[in-house]
């Protein structure tokens, strides 16, 4: 069994669709739009096979998000060695992304960051 993707409600569907491709590299769809519902998305791959799910639709709810709150909070993503976390996570910062942990190594033995997307949501940043 696998997870086959990951599906997140953002604001802004094209520049959230353009962060993921220019820092993580993923392939996009040409995207889906339902005239009826108004409902947008696009799915997004990874190297690996896994899949993002970027989503709009303008009756979306819409809540504060929290650092620490029930439910999921973020998407890890592996970039293959300390180097790149390191890179990617100062491209970030000098982009205007606010990092909000690292680069570190955790107490249970990771080397990550953590970043805030382009909407707010957290993406940890690891080998």
């Amino acid at each position: 069994m696998r997870i086959e993707h990951v599906a997140l409600y953002v604001k802004d569907l094209e520049r959230a669709r353009d962060f993921y491709i220019k820092y993580f590299g993923v392939v996009s769809n040409d995207g889906y739009y339902n005239r009826k519902t108004g409902f947008r998305s696009y799915f997004l791959s990874f190297g690996d096979g896994a899949r993002l799910e970027l989503m709009n639709k303008a009756d979306a709810a819409d809540s504060q998000k929290q650092l620490a709150q029930m439910g999921y909070i973020h998407i890890a993503l592996s970039v293959g060695d300390r180097e790149r976390v390191d890179e990617l996570t100062n491209l970030l910062k000098e982009d205007g992304y606010k990092v909000i942990s690292g680069p570190r190594v955790t107490g249970d033995g990771y080397y990550e960051s953590c970043v805030l997307d382009s909407e707010g949501n957290q993406i940890e940043i690891t080998v």
